[in-house]
């Protein structure tokens, strides 16, 4: 498979990832506001917090990979920096979350952290093998000349 048919199935799995995250996020909202209980409340600005739920929680640890990987665009309008350090760092804290929640996850959030934590060990190993290999090709090769 070449690095462009990866990069499109990366990018679309992306996608629906993000519509999967999205998706169960408006369900959660929707199911704390059926229920009456706590539902967003309004922070500085007067922009709408939303209820504190597992969805919620995995899509902003997903949010803060993404960023460190340089797929979010930043406010500005730059070229995303890539962080492969931190993006490790938020992808061990996905899988920790895993971890100490394993048998404690309706069956949509056990779903959404698998996929997620998979989407995302992947493109960390891809960038990290390209960083690898863009290493190589700007390392200055010595050479000996034996007589």
């Amino acid at each position: 498979m070449s690095d462009e048919e990866s990069k499109i199935v990366v990018d679309e799995d992306y996608k629906a990832q993000v519509q999967r995250e999205r998706e169960l996020q408006r369900q959660a909202e929707e199911q704390a506001n059926a229920a009456g209980g706590e539902g967003g409340t309004a922070g500085p600005g007067g922009q709408e917090i939303p209820p504190a739920s597992m969805p919620f929680l995995i899509s902003m640890l997903s949010s803060q990979v993404m960023m460190a990987m340089g797929f979010l665009p930043t406010p500005d309008g730059q070229e995303p920096a890539v962080d492969l350090p931190l993006a490790k760092h938020f992808i061990d804290l996905l899988s920790v979350l895993e971890e100490k929640t394993k048998g404690n996850l309706t069956e949509e959030e056990q779903s959404m952290m698998t996929e997620s934590l998979h989407q995302f060990r992947m493109a960390y190993v891809q960038a990290t093998q390209a960083g690898e290999a863009v290493a190589e090709q700007e390392a200055p090769k010595s050479t000996i000349e034996l007589p």
